[in-house]
């Protein structure tokens, strides 16, 4: 079994994830070798679509960009919580509704007439938001958080994943569902469970470079890499690992390393125990604790510097006052001069993108 470097495998897993110093890709082309974006809300400093993509892109980046890939050219999807290439939407249909609760089958059968009426409605009136359907449901959709009694959201939600409506647009911050026959291409194919199951576990480890094999839900997306692969181990690293072989083909090429702001939930950080394990790294969003409580901030960005990641910057964009406040930037580690020069340079770039001033302190 080949045991790797742990700077090794730090610079597949950020070659991975297009954080290299490589450029030079349009939208499409960026989302289809990361594989998935997560769509939340959350914009404390940007939204996490834009920022993945501004920290792999560059200064050049606008969300126009994203929004023709997704609303025009449909070369890319929202689905689930997920932006994805549009070519990956078969194998989703193939295996997501064999992945839903019985509990969640039960629901739909039993809300059969509520399920024809959504589809009836799209298919009558066209493109809707989930507040223009009415809600016609037998059974309420019961649940202990943040879906309970949202009959509507869930049924459009499931259909979703079943294949019989698509997420065609937003207008402002909530989904606009249309027929999926009108959204996704004619020729799309939906090939048998275990072949689409293999194919996006594949997909996964070559957007990862590396990664454990057990899988981990993240936000609905697993972030492990299953049977894709080759087993390694890596220095110093308790356990084994899987490597994308085309990953580890190119180990040993020259690395090109580059200071880059992370969102918090950028899939190089967004399993802790991986960047953990590869990078040393620790990290917790604090955005849900007591002000009082938080080590590192509100939203706290972590700071990749060549292949380490180096330490966290608290900041918040204030559009009004058309500034992004810059509260503290923590260093894991003591930083050379040149680091905290690229990270200054770094946070500037953030603030030029944003259109806004940089305040510090």
């Amino acid at each position: 079994m080949t045991t790797l470097e742990p700077e090794v495998a730090r610079r597949m897993a950020l070659r991975a994830q297009l954080l290299d110093g490589r450029r030079g890709r349009s939208v499409p082309e960026a989302v289809d070798e990361l594989f998935v974006l997560q769509v939340d809300p959350t914009a404390a400093v940007a939204p996490n679509v834009d920022l993945v993509l501004w920290s792999r892109l560059g200064g050049d980046y606008e969300r126009s960009d994203l929004t023709f890939a997704l609303e025009a050219e449909r070369s890319l999807v929202e689905h689930w919580s997920w932006v994805r290439p549009v070519d990956d939407v078969g194998l989703l249909l193939a295996t997501m509704p064999g992945d839903l609760h019985p509990s969640v089958h039960e629901w739909l059968a039993a809300n059969a007439g509520f399920r024809a009426d959504v589809v009836a409605r799209l298919a009558a009136e066209g493109p809707q938001t989930a507040p223009g359907v009415p809600d016609t449901c037998q059974v309420p959709w019961a649940s202990s958080g943040w879906n309970n009694d949202k009959n509507v959201n869930r049924m459009l939600e499931l259909l979703t994943v079943l294949g019989d409506v698509a997420v065609s647009g937003r207008r402002g911050r909530l989904r606009v569902y249309d027929l999926a026959e009108r959204v996704y291409p004619a020729d799309l194919v939906v090939p048998p469970p275990d072949e689409a199951r293999a194919a996006l576990e594949q997909r996964r480890l070559a957007s990862l470079g590396i990664a454990r094999a057990s899988s981990k839900d993240s936000g609905g997306e697993q972030v492990g890499a299953g049977g894709a692969g080759e087993e390694v181990t890596v220095a110093g690293v308790a356990g084994a690992w899987r490597a994308d072989p085309d990953a580890l083909a190119a180990a040993d090429e020259p690395f090109e390393g580059r200071c880059a702001l992370l969102s918090p939930f950028d899939r190089l950080v967004s399993d802790r125990d991986r960047a953990l394990d590869l990078f040393g790294f620790e990290y917790v969003l604090e955005m849900y604790k007591p002000a009082a409580k938080r080590r590192w901030g509100y939203f706290a960005l972590p700071i990749l510097h060549d292949d380490r990641l180096v330490g966290k910057l608290d900041a918040k964009a204030d559009r009004k006052a058309g500034v992004l406040r810059v509260h503290a930037v923590h260093e894991d580690f003591p930083w050379d001069p040149e680091v905290g020069d690229a990270v200054e340079a770094e946070v500037d770039a953030l603030a030029a993108w944003l259109g806004l001033e940089v305040v510090r302190g």
